[in-house]
């Protein structure tokens, strides 16, 4: 979405502190795909030195969503929006609060991924978790796209990468169960692996709702437990 397209009002710091609250949601979302990249790339790689670095850079996250936060609460309580206005503040404190757990999920990766360093078992794991992983980038990155251009067929597109980020984290279950039953004594690596791909699965999940705040703003409807097919034909090109 354009500046342009954000209504003039009579104060043009209201314009400006709206603007900034956008750009502070990308700056976050950015710093976030950082994590997570650096998260799956220490996992796949079976190495530790990476992985700390995102659990110990965790609060340059949750710095973000304090902040953000904290600007919100300011322009709710000084600035009184309406419409429009007001569904974007919403926007932001939704998405920001799904960025901060997503952040979240990145360090849980991270730490699975010093617990798996320079570990053998389920090595075949790590190639269907790394496919996983990547899928999960790229529907971050669209869904952060998104948000930047409020731009409601891209988010539904969003919505719908979640299908097969679900049949893929399916898969990695069935492969682990396999090998857990195949050789007990791997049962506590290959856990640890499962809990990196639930982590992956509960982004896409995040990344979804990112996508439904973009709806929210853009069309004013809550689109909440409304099933994807009806979305998509309500809202769809």
């Amino acid at each position: 979405m354009d500046t342009s397209e954000l209504k003039h009002h009579y104060s043009q710091q209201f314009n400006t502190e709206l603007e900034e609250i956008r750009t502070c949601v990308l700056e976050m979302g950015g710093l976030v795909e950082q994590q997570l990249e650096t998260a799956i790339d220490a996992l796949n790689r079976g190495e530790s030195a990476g992985a700390e670095a995102v659990v110990s850079n965790d609060y340059k996250v949750n710095a973000y969503d304090v902040d953000i936060d904290e600007r919100c609460t300011k322009i709710l309580a000084l600035r009184q929006p309406t419409a429009s206005d007001l569904r974007l503040v919403l926007a932001v404190i939704k998405t920001t609060a799904d960025l901060e757990r997503i952040g979240d999920e990145a360090k849980r990766v991270a730490r699975m991924a010093i617990r798996a360093a320079g570990v053998d078992y389920g090595r075949n794991l790590f190639g269907r978790i790394a496919h996983l992983g990547t899928l999960v980038q790229q529907m971050l990155h669209a869904a952060l796209d998104a948000f930047a251009r409020m731009d409601v067929d891209a988010a539904i597109r969003v919505a719908h990468e979640d299908v097969e980020i679900d049949r893929e984290y399916e898969s990695v279950m069935r492969q682990s169960m396999t090998f857990m039953m195949e050789d007990p004594r791997s049962i506590p690596g290959v856990l640890d692996l499962t809990w990196a791909a639930r982590s992956l699965e509960r982004i896409g999940d995040r990344c979804c709702n990112i996508s439904e705040y973009v709806i929210y703003f853009v069309e004013g409807k809550d689109v909440r437990h409304t099933s994807l097919d009806q979305i998509t034909k309500e809202f769809g090109e």
